[in-house]
């Protein structure tokens, strides 16, 4: 099988993926879901006309010369407003929030009035509707607020509960499956052997899905043999797994046997090797419903193959932009680069801003794929096409941010 362009792979991985099923959670859960479809308001915002300051509620004509006296004839607060329509010459002390009496449509402010007894002098003359909040400023019933598809953050949560809303319609979360394998793995904490180390790979890339919002399930380290393998598999399928991801095994050697296990155990391959670097040896495919991806066991070639092909494909199961994934911006180049072989290149590099403030990234000199530091520390992935000619220091150069 020969390899394919990055954006074919993206393409071929994303064609035919649909939302996930829409739920409800309250809105103490919302928090960094996927809105699920539009909202509309079930109640105008303020409900009623309100005070915006503390102060009195008064007829303005009444208040339209300083020294006038008004009697001051009860109270208005946040959720108990006052009774009785106010008449000529009469005023009600009033708070930030509660409703405006009937017959008021200003609001002499405190600072602005004097009180002694139950009368009231006006100081400075208030405008009519002066600190007034009219019913339905800020939104009213039907209007539709909140629109799908979105991230809901804090502030869609609160203008939710505004709303009238306890609760908000969301995708289901994408359950993510990650099946690190190798004998030479072991669990962090662990007492690792001569020739074994520590697996990275799967809890950088649960802790993505997480971050994108899907539930990840780490199902351990399976072994190098068709057993360990097949049980892994098989226990994605039944948690429901809408994606399993495969983390090493997947190359040509004799003791790569993920892609004969996930065959035996029903996958239909779509593609296998992708013309890029790192990240060449990415394998996709399917079984039934769930989609397979096998990343590359080489920790910095899996995370950034999560990024570039896992990423967008949450996104797309959550409604979401897929493409806001895989966005790229343009910095300033700060060191030459030499001219690309045929596979697309990601080169770790730091990102920083030049005198005059516009970013400029500079690629790591070196660039193993098993070197965690210095994707950890990389501020961006500079993207080179596959041909790409030799570039000097200054030229302008498109880079996947790493936030």
């Amino acid at each position: 099988m020969s390899l394919i362009a990055v954006e074919e792979a993206l393409r071929r991985i994303l064609d035919g993926v649909s939302p996930l099923a829409e739920e409800s959670v309250p809105l103490t859960k919302a928090n960094g879901r996927a809105l699920a479809r539009d909202l509309a308001a079930l109640r105008q915002q303020p409900p009623f006309t309100a005070s915006a300051m503390d102060g009195y509620a008064v007829r303005a004509a009444d208040a339209a010369t300083a020294g006038a006296e008004l009697s001051v004839i009860g109270d208005s607060v946040a959720g108990r407003g006052f009774d009785r329509p106010i008449a000529a010459g009469e005023a009600v002390r009033i708070f930030t929030g509660a409703p405006l009496p009937e017959g008021s449509n200003s609001i002499l402010i405190q600072e602005n009035a004097r009180r002694d007894g139950d009368r009231v002098t006006v100081l400075e003359p208030p405008a009519e509707a002066q600190f007034v909040r009219c019913a339905g400023l800020d939104f009213n019933i039907g209007d539709i607020l909140l629109k799908a598809p979105a991230r809901i953050d804090y502030r869609a949560i609160a203008l939710a509960a505004s709303m009238g809303y306890a609760e908000m319609p969301v995708v289901r979360r994408p359950i993510v499956a990650v099946v690190p394998t190798g004998d030479e793995l072991v669990l962090p904490g662990e007492e690792p052997g001569p020739d074994q180390i520590f697996a990275s790979n799967q809890v950088g890339v649960c802790a993505l899905a997480e971050t994108l919002g899907a539930e990840a399930l780490d199902l351990g380290i399976a072994r190098d043999n068709l057993p360990s393998l097949a049980e892994k598999i098989k226990t994605a399928i039944e948690r429901k797994a809408d994606i399993l991801v495969t983390l090493g095994g997947a190359s040509v050697g004799d003791h790569d046997l993920v892609q004969e296990a996930l065959g035996l155990e029903g996958m239909a391959l779509d593609f296998w090797r992708i013309a890029m670097r790192p990240g060449k040896p990415l394998m996709f495919g399917s079984i039934g419903p769930m989609r397979v991806l096998g990343l590359p066991g080489n920790p910095v070639s899996s995370l950034v193959c999560a990024k570039l092909f896992l990423a967008p494909l949450l996104l797309r199961h959550l409604g979401l932009p897929a493409e806001a994934a895989t966005a790229v911006k343009t910095a300033r180049l700060g060191a030459s680069l030499g001219a690309n072989d045929r596979r697309q290149d990601y080169i770790r590099a730091a990102l920083t801003r030049g005198d005059d403030g516009e970013p400029v990234i500079t690629p790591f000199a070196l660039q193993d794929s098993s070197m965690l530091e210095r994707f950890t520390n990389a501020g961006g992935l500079i993207v080179r096409p596959p041909d790409a000619e030799a570039l000097e220091a200054g030229a302008p150069v498109e880079y996947l941010p790493l936030p």
